[in-house]
């Protein structure tokens, strides 16, 4: 067999998302007596680190089964994050240092101690220190994570009003609402 022969399965076998069977493999990569190339190549493989294996009439390329323990990882499942700990995170970054109390007010609503718990176990949000008042009430700010996962290089890069607006990220309901507060402001101030 010739070893770019060889070489064309091997490449081919790699590749494969999925075992292949050798009329498979042979119309791939041009190779006519692919069963014998594929015999040839176990013998290579045998007692390396990879082997190539047949299964059900199909080949494929896979980890030696004494060392597949070092090759194990665990896959972090990514998580969506609820709208509640997106409103929360949005809080604490635009208003950081903030207390729990403070997030509720801006929210409107109590905020579960999940939806803190989550921010900080993905590590977008930290302890910052208590509040000198009454309760001494702990305060929460964003980490380097969080700027490093959604691409800032600092808060002053997050979107301001006019961004969000231009981007449409603003509901019909918040612009009413930002319309409201100001005619009331000039209320106050007049």
């Amino acid at each position: 067999m010739m070893p770019d022969d060889l070489r064309a399965i091997e490449a081919a076998l790699f590749a494969a998302e999925a075992p292949m069977t050798p009329a498979e493999i042979a119309a791939a990569t041009g190779v006519a007596d692919a069963r014998r190339a594929l015999t040839e190549l176990r013998g290579f493989f045998q007692g390396r680190g990879i082997e190539l294996v047949e299964r059900g009439g199909r080949w494929l390329l896979q980890t030696a089964p004494d060392l597949a323990h070092i090759l194990r990882r665990e896959r972090e499942e990514p998580r969506k994050l609820s709208r509640a700990g997106i409103e929360t995170l949005a809080i604490i970054a635009y208003h950081e240092p903030v207390s729990r109390a403070e997030i509720e007010a801006i929210r409107g609503v109590q905020t579960a101690k999940g939806t803190l718990d989550t921010l900080i176990e993905a590590g977008w949000v930290r302890p910052a220190g208590r509040r000198e008042v009454p309760g001494r009430p702990l305060t929460y700010a964003t980490t380097p994570a969080f700027l490093d996962h959604f691409g800032l290089a600092s808060r002053r890069d997050l979107p301001g009003i006019d961004d969000l607006r231009a981007a449409g990220l603003l509901d019909p309901i918040d612009l009413a609402l930002e319309a409201q507060l100001s005619v009331e402001k000039q209320d106050e101030d007049a």
